[in-house]
């Protein structure tokens, strides 16, 4: 065992040059290794193509994580990396505006018949922060009531100006306000996902302008919940945006909130976009997006030609064989044969998030730890897993035999963990996964 550890440990030999060169190590939390499992996680690839990795130091690993979610079709999709080298030889930066922008924005207010017009950034915290502006002006309001995930931004981050909890259950526990301006305070506020009554109590009583949520995560929807949402925001003349910059396109071809027949004002996608690369869009009605005439909005790269011409072909592709339904049907598959083994040896499990989102957590004070054994044991196998699957059309029943064949064996393992015939802290090799901010540091 101890020989494995080195050999992982020495695939991580890049990631203390990263510490002397980047602050944190790299540019986005979620691939930082302490999150997945300290010492052990490897940290740099050098080539992907399908669900398959190779790291710098020249290990192969199946992946069954996907976790910044990107990559629905697969790694290195040949049909739309051939489309981006295509586009790439004909040009990506001029002086002029490429056709491919335009017809990105035609196709995607054609899937979403509510919207009007489209702004396109490369980041989701980008498209948010975009999507605030043109909200704040459309309303004349500051004040903002929000719940889910919607990135780094001060606007965002200042709710923890009034109580550094605010974003625990939306972002992750102990996030600082570090250098986001203190004038902030008091206009941003949190609610909870199906707590309507708490959001009316916002909207009647701390002057919101804009009301900004994801259609989904976890929790379905109760009691009418996004229709009462809607009406409250037409009622009040609140700007209602929906972040699907995680959950587009997973569901249904385009937003997820098609399938609950409840339109928003503005949307945002990214992420599965354009499988990969860098695009996101705004998409909105035409009263609140025409807001960027009068507000300066604007960013070289924005322009840029290949994140719209992965975004069309993605698009193509989607369409073409219905990714969103084969990785809905992927999902249910992982989901159901989760809880057929969870429930075989006897494990109180919570299963969350759409199919294609899918995700557990233990009931038990020794979740972390258990997830912690789940990625260490799954690593000597040379897979990449946790306690999420962001589902891929590739993550194929066939294709999980591997992973559920390791997977149960590992549950098996954890029950007797659970009733103590087994000493958890002798399995683990190293520390365990974290879930707060202490593990930037």
């Amino acid at each position: 065992m101890q020989k494995k550890i080195m050999k992982i440990k020495n695939d991580t030999k890049f990631w203390n040059k990263s510490l002397k060169y980047i602050p944190g190590g790299n540019t986005l939390i979620s691939k930082r290794p302490n999150l997945w499992l300290p010492n052990l996680w490897p940290t740099h690839f050098s080539s992907s193509k399908g669900i398959n990795i190779k790291t710098s130091g020249g290990k192969n690993y199946k992946d069954f994580l996907f976790a910044v979610g990107t990559n629905t079709l697969g790694y290195s999709n040949s049909k739309i990396d051939n489309a981006v080298i295509s586009s790439i030889k004909k040009g990506v930066m001029t002086s002029l505006n490429c056709i491919d922008e335009l017809e990105l924005a035609e196709k995607l207010t054609n899937l979403h018949k509510w919207s009007d017009m489209v702004k396109f950034t490369r980041g989701g915290g980008e498209a948010n922060s975009l999507a605030i502006r043109l909200a704040r002006a459309a309303s004349g309001k500051n004040n903002i009531a929000f719940c889910g995930y919607h990135g780094w931004h001060d606007w965002y981050l200042a709710t923890n100006l009034q109580s550094k909890n605010n974003l625990n259950n939306h972002l992750i526990k102990g996030i600082d306000t570090s250098g986001v301006n203190s004038k902030l305070k008091g206009t941003i506020f949190s609610f909870n996902y199906n707590n309507f009554n708490k959001l009316k109590k916002l909207v009647e009583e701390k002057s919101i302008g804009t009301v900004i949520m994801e259609v989904k995560r976890y929790l379905e929807p109760e009691n009418d919940f996004l229709r009462k949402v809607r009406e409250l925001c037409t009622r009040k003349g609140v700007v209602l945006i929906f972040d699907e910059c995680t959950s587009g396109f997973r569901q249904t071809f385009g937003g997820l909130h098609k399938q609950y027949k409840v339109n928003p004002d503005m949307a945002m996608f990214g992420k599965a976009l354009g499988n990969g690369y860098a695009i996101n869009a705004v998409v909105g009605k035409k009263d609140v997006m025409m807001q960027a005439n009068n507000s300066f909005i604007s960013s070289t790269f924005w322009g840029e030609r290949v994140g719209f011409a992965a975004a069309n072909k993605t698009l193509e592709v989607m369409k073409k064989i219905k990714s969103w339904e084969i990785i809905t049907n992927n999902g249910k598959y992982i989901q159901k044969r989760w809880k057929e083994i969870f429930s075989h040896y006897k494990l109180k499990v919570d299963i969350m998030g759409i199919p294609a989102l899918s995700t557990f957590q233990f009931k038990s004070e020794n979740n972390l730890k258990y997830r912690s054994i789940i990625t260490q044991e799954m690593l000597k196998k040379n897979i990449l897993a946790s306690n999420l699957i962001y589902v891929s059309i590739l993550h194929t029943p066939k294709t999980m035999e591997e992973y559920f064949l390791q997977f149960e064996k590992i549950i098996k393992l954890i029950n007797k963990f659970e009733n103590g015939t087994e000493n958890l802290d002798k399995y683990l090799k190293t520390g365990i996964a974290k879930e707060t901010f202490e593990r930037l540091n």
